[in-house]
């Protein structure tokens, strides 16, 4: 009998880590929402930066295009040295991915297999568990804070450091952290690595590390050198507003990183954005600008919806977590009619709240006339 050859064929011949695996859920069909409401569409579900890349990061990118028939450098040097010289780092702690994204997956995927485990936070970051998965490793999932506290669905360190056992391989966690925009202090996380086992690695993903300006929060970057166990990835599409680029690295031990590049895929990261990425390192006064803007607008809005009667969780992000509760589903669809894009959250068992991306001025003004139409 001839194979039916569909989805479940193929699934069934595939590793086991990947049958029962679901593809990323980016939300909604943002391509065809542009279409259909064109510049009157808020964006407001991605948390892409609106302000863009620097002027001297489009400068690069452009020149880079007059390359566009070369392969870019495999090694990604020039990217690497003014990273090193940024964070005062050596460059061969460092390894360039196609977005952290790309760099957690590879990670499970060089660390753990079947049999092993990896641990991460309920409310984390999605491509942890994908990670995991993917790889065939027990997922150890930790509970997350649950009290109405200052940091609702934070990180709790001790739930997270209690399900680790001597099958872990990996721990995964963001700080600050995606969907909740909640944070931990330098010195709870120091002491979570101070009581993590030194044969389990720690991956630590400061994707919204930029935009953070808390007086207790600060990058694990520094402690690199002093833990080898420790992993911290970044990435160019928040702060830097180079998206579309798809951009990240990793700085690690250098003994890690070699182990690393044996499967980083060759020319993973193209020509423009290692070129726009190089230059936008070099422009720290507009990563300044970004964030003091974005400070300005997440308190405003925060406010704004506060004022609303909507719970509004504590963020370091450019982003909000926004309760609507049993509403949410019908807030989310009339304001997508309205040409508002908010980020549901039921996949990631969170289904009373949206994710709102903090705008420009003017965007988070038209959420707000709309949200009010809709809740009228």
């Amino acid at each position: 009998m001839t194979p039916a050859y569909d989805e479940a064929w193929f699934a069934s011949r595939a590793t086991p880590g990947v049958r029962g695996l679901r593809a990323y859920d980016p939300g909604h069909d943002v391509v065809a929402l542009r279409a259909r409401h064109g510049a009157a569409l808020a964006e407001l579900g991605s948390n892409e930066n609106p302000y863009g890349p620097s002027p001297r990061a489009r400068r690069a990118m452009q020149d880079a295009l007059e390359l566009a028939h070369r392969y870019p450098d495999p090694r990604g040097a020039a990217l690497k040295h003014a990273l090193a010289s940024l964070h005062g780092i050596d460059a061969g702690s460092i390894v360039l991915g196609n977005g952290s994204h790309e760099l957690l997956m590879l990670l499970a995927q060089v660390f753990a297999g079947p049999g092993d485990a990896v641990a991460y936070p309920r409310y984390g970051f999605a491509v942890f568990a994908l990670a995991a998965q993917a790889a065939g490793a027990l997922a150890q999932v930790a509970a997350a804070l649950l009290s109405q506290g200052p940091m609702p669905h934070g990180h709790d360190l001790e739930a997270l450091r209690g399900v680790i056992d001597d099958r872990t391989r990996l721990v995964y966690l963001a700080n600050p952290n995606n969907p909740t925009g909640t944070w931990l202090e330098h010195d709870a996380l120091d002491a979570f690595l101070d009581d993590v086992p030194a044969e389990v690695l720690v991956v630590v993903d400061e994707a919204y590390a930029e935009l953070a300006d808390a007086p207790g929060y600060r990058s694990m970057l520094p402690r690199v050198p002093r833990r080898p166990n420790l992993v911290v990835t970044r990435t160019f599409s928040k702060a830097y507003g180079l998206a579309g680029l798809r951009c990240g690295y990793a700085v690690a031990a250098p003994g890690l990183v070699a182990v690393m590049e044996r499967v980083r895929e060759s020319f993973n990261v193209n020509g423009p954005a290692l070129a726009a990425c190089a230059a936008a390192v070099q422009d720290q006064p507009w990563v300044e600008r970004v964030r003091a803007e974005n400070s300005r607008q997440r308190d405003a809005l925060a406010g704004a919806l506060r004022a609303r009667g909507l719970g509004v969780g504590p963020s370091q992000t450019n982003f909000l977590l926004v309760e609507f509760g049993d509403a949410t589903p019908e807030v989310e669809a009339r304001l997508l009619e309205r040409g508002v894009v908010l980020r549901p959250m039921a996949g990631y068992g969170l289904g009373r709240y949206s994710r709102i991306t903090v705008g420009t001025a003017d965007e988070n003004a038209r959420l707000l006339r709309a949200l009010d139409k809709v809740r009228a």
